[in-house]
């Protein structure tokens, strides 16, 4: 009996903090470290930050991003530099950095739905449902949008952006630049 109402206590503070008419698609954490660590190397543009720093303003787990780091490095958007004086910077131009091909590097191995991975679907519909067309249209037009985002329009011109990512004592990427986002 005390375990139902603490169960009933737990799943009215869950619908309470959750909107129900509001619906996420979610993107794995991975692919969320990755967005603040690029974000943070660029507002640092041409200083070498390191992960501990990093971890520290974005409130993740240095751990975590250690991982992130390193698919980022083998990807080449990151270049890392060992030793004390080590941590990392981008390894191109933030111009140059697509959001959507940094999402697709992170969702990669993260199948959409059931359906979408051909070793455990166990669907029975698979063969003539026609949702996963639909699916799939929509998730394409979703990283074409971000294939046309670059880090640059992330971070230039953001000054509140900024004043929470700089990490070095001459500041932070000018945030005077103009660079409001497209909507």
């Amino acid at each position: 009996m005390i375990w139902i109402k603490y169960i009933a206590r737990l799943a009215s503070k869950n619908t309470k903090t959750r909107n129900p008419d509001r619906t996420y698609m979610r993107l794995t954490i991975r692919t969320n470290l990755a967005a603040r660590i690029l974000m943070a190397c660029a507002v640092n543009e041409g200083v070498t930050v390191r992960t501990s720093e990093i971890a520290e303003k974005c409130n993740a787990s240095t751990h975590h991003l250690l991982q992130v780091v390193n698919l980022l490095h083998g990807s080449g958007f990151v270049e890392t530099i060992r030793g004390r004086s080590g941590g990392l910077r981008l390894a191109r131009p933030m111009e140059q950095i697509s959001i959507g091909a940094v999402f697709r590097v992170f969702e990669a191995g993260v199948p959409f739905a059931e359906c979408f991975d051909q070793e455990t679907n166990s669907c029975p519909l698979s063969a003539t449902c026609r949702l996963r067309t639909y699916i799939s249209r929509a998730l394409e037009a979703f990283y074409h949008e971000l294939d046309m985002v670059t880090l640059a329009d992330l971070v230039k011109g953001n000054c509140g952006l900024a004043s929470l990512l700089e990490m070095s004592p001459r500041g932070a990427l000018s945030c005077n630049e103009s660079s409001k986002p497209v909507v």
